[in-house]
Parts: structure tokens; C-alpha cells; sequence
């Protein structure tokens, strides 16, 4: 593309640009030909460089730990949290792997098990979800029916932080 072309001028012949001819004008400072162009290629990689990419998205990552009983937290590589969790009992397995956060519900309650209260709810994979629980004396070890089990206030807190960087940015991960 012609310089003038790129700025939608055309004040100046598209002629003089491919001839590689320069005109500098000192109180206007104008300069033409293929130093100026080299020059625009520059600013303009500068300023595509300096936009964020969709590569450097926020990102927020659980990872349970099932022998531990834990939940680690990261934002952007950088752990925030570490709580205790309680995951599931025998019979009742917790899956593992990775999974991006499906959907939210701040005042779930299962279908599956008699209407049982799974507040800030963040389901990964079908109904397995992590979720806050009352049940306070079990955290620590498997006590669930499969979910991830937190402290209300702990559970408050990611499933704020999984709604301010996006569901689609939140990995769970589970692993033993």
C-alpha cells in the first residue's frame, strides 16, 4: 500500500512514492519515500505490540488435589488461595482431569439429592460443580457426593473471581 494511500491523502502523486523520491519539508517535518514508510511499519508494529492478545487473557485455575484435600488457586500463573476442600467419599468419586468452567449458579440446589443447597455453584463436568457446603467439620476430607466441596466464604470469593475473569478463562483441575 502507498503511503499516501494509507493516510488518505492525495496531495501528493502516488508517482513520487514508488520512484523512491524524498521530500523533506524542515518546518513540517515531511518525510516521503522508503524511510517514512519503514518508519509507519515501525509505529504501527509498536502499537499493535503494545495491545493486549488474546493469549494474555486473565486466567483462573483451581487445582484440587484429592489426596490432600486442597484447592489451589491461580490467577494469571500466581497463587491466590489455598483451602481446604472436602471431595468425594467411597462410591461417590470426584472425576478427574481438566475441565473450563461451564456455568454459574449463586443459589443452586440439586435435583440429584433432595433439594441439598450447592450455593456458588461452578459446575465443570455435567453436575460435578464446586461449590460451597455447611457441612464445615467434614472439609479437609472426602465427605461429597462427588463436587468439590469449599467454606462458604471461600467459595464466595472463586465463584466471584470465575464471574470477573470469565467462566471460559476458569480451568478446573483434578487430580489425585
Amino acid at each position: 500500500m502507498k503511503l499516501a494511500t494509507l493516510f488518505g491523502r492525495r496531495s501528493m502523486p502516488d508517482s513520487l512514492f514508488s520512484a523512491g523520491i524524498y521530500s523533506v519539508m524542515l518546518q513540517g517535518v515531511y518525510m516521503w519515500g522508503d524511510n517514512m514508510r519503514a518508519t509507519v511499519a515501525v509505529a504501527v508494529l509498536i502499537v499493535l505490540a503494545s495491545l493486549p492478545s488474546r493469549a494474555e487473557a486473565n486466567s483462573l485455575v483451581a487445582r484440587v488435589s484429592l489426596s490432600a484435600q486442597t484447592m489451589t488457586v491461580s490467577e494469571n500463573g500466581i497463587t491466590r488461595y489455598r483451602w481446604k476442600v472436602s471431595t468425594g467419599r467411597p462410591g461417590h468419586a470426584t472425576p478427574t482431569g481438566s475441565w473450563r468452567a461451564k456455568w454459574a449458579s449463586r443459589h443452586h440446589r440439586s435435583r440429584k439429592y433432595d433439594n441439598a443447597p450447592m450455593p456458588y455453584a461452578i459446575f465443570f463436568n455435567g453436575g460435578y460443580a464446586v461449590h460451597a457446603t455447611y457441612d464445615l467439620k467434614h472439609l479437609g476430607r472426602p465427605a461429597s457426593h462427588g463436587c468439590v466441596r469449599l467454606h462458604p466464604d471461600n467459595a464466595a470469593q472463586f465463584f466471584a473471581l470465575a464471574r470477573q475473569i470469565g467462566l471460559g478463562n476458569t480451568r478446573i483441575l483434578i487430580s489425585h
